[in-house]
């Protein structure tokens, strides 16, 4: 499918090799638990995609992102789903590092090693907890000497057996007492930092999405981001900047296991010519719908009314990329079905894009306000 195969090469320019090395592995060992494909990603240069290039990273625009995310998903459902939450994270904090002042010291001096030190990131910003506020924490940070104690869970946390730093959301006391959002950056070593199995499903299970518990885990100061009197909009900028970019990726990685599928049914010649066209407009359609609004992003559309762009896309690609999966499975037919679970499996990863936050039940009412005229609240 050319489309696909232009998002191939994009991937290939950013990380060579990459694409082939995993189609080397067994579809079934590469999307299983244990699988080495993350690992693949990392020794592929994967983890600076979005990390700028004075950084030390490709700094790819949100269009090539997206590409290069639907010829990873195309290859590996799994690993686009989980090094998502690795990009995202990138894409917030590097947005905070592009003005003096908005970081650490010792925070930017964490991100300049990212790149030559492949540091991969998990994040616990949100959980797949229907109708949560997604910016609500679910880890509690008490204030001690010299930083915060983090007690709570994160689950599941994708990238839990391969990341080197966990970014968590956090709640900390604000200047009245009353709990403040934050962003801890806690080393995957950290004492009191511990991964149990949590994801009982075949489906996407090379994510490595486990449950990450904290207990009393020490976060000195310099390693917590959070809001000042100078900087009050600082949290703000980031959830905003991760929003986007995590509803882009996401979606994008969807969007390369549908496309797969609709590859196979055009190279097998399954169904009649206007089952095949049906298959690609629906594939082609909801790329078309992401890569429309990455342009937008890239071009200088941002805050609220680029998360609202965004969310339509993601929304009317998850409906379109759910049908097109399944019409693709119908039109490969029961004798492939039968010989090996690899396409069911390719078509059940899909659908889980539904469960990423935020549900549409939770947003469909504050976009329609926004659409017309109020402003948009997620929370």
């Amino acid at each position: 499918m050319r489309s696909l195969d232009s998002a191939r090469a994009v991937c290939d320019r950013y990380h060579p090799g990459l694409l082939k090395a995993l189609e080397a592995i067994p579809f079934a060992e590469r999307e299983a638990l244990g699988s080495p494909a993350v690992d693949v990603f990392r020794e592929r240069g994967g983890v600076g995609l979005l990390v700028p290039a004075e950084f030390g990273g490709h700094g790819a625009d949100p269009v090539d992102a997206v590409r290069v995310q639907r010829a990873l998903g195309a290859a590996s459902p799994s690993v686009a789903a989980g090094v998502t939450m690795h990009h995202f994270t990138v894409s917030m904090l590097y947005a905070l590092a592009e003005e003096t002042g908005r970081l650490e010291p010792g925070q930017l001096d964490l991100l300049h090693r990212v790149v030559p030190d492949q540091i991969l990131m998990a994040s616990g910003w949100a959980e797949g907890r229907t109708q949560q506020n997604i910016f609500t924490p679910s880890v509690v940070a008490e204030p001690v000497e010299g930083g915060y104690r983090l007690n709570g869970a994160k689950k599941p946390c994708s990238l839990a057996r391969s990341m080197e730093l966990l970014t968590a959301s956090i709640a900390v006391p604000g200047p009245d007492g009353s709990p403040e959002l934050a962003l801890a950056l806690v080393p995957a070593d950290a004492p009191g930092l511990t991964v149990h199995p949590f994801w009982g499903n075949d489906v996407l299970a090379a994510s490595q999405s486990e449950e990450v518990r904290l207990t009393d885990v020490f976060v000195p100061r310099s390693m917590v981001v959070r809001t000042t009197a100078e900087d009050p909009h600082r949290l703000d900028d980031l959830q905003t900047a991760g929003v986007i970019w995590f509803e882009m990726l996401i979606s994008a990685g969807y969007a390369g296991a549908a496309a797969a599928l609709a590859e196979l049914v055009l190279q097998r010649g399954r169904g009649t010519a206007g089952e095949r066209a049906d298959v690609v407009i629906g594939a082609e359609s909801a790329f078309a719908l992401l890569e429309g609004a990455a342009r937008a992003v890239r071009d200088g559309l941002s805050g609220e009314e680029a998360v609202a762009q965004v969310l339509v896309a993601r929304y009317a690609a998850q409906d379109a990329l759910a049908r097109t999966a399944q019409l693709s499975l119908d039109l490969l037919g029961g004798v492939d079905f039968i010989r090996s679970s690899d396409h069911s499996r390719l078509a059940a990863s899909v659908r889980p894009l539904i469960f990423h936050p935020p549900g549409r039940s939770a947003t469909s009412g504050p976009l329609a306000d926004y659409f017309n005229g109020a402003p948009l609240d997620l929370s």
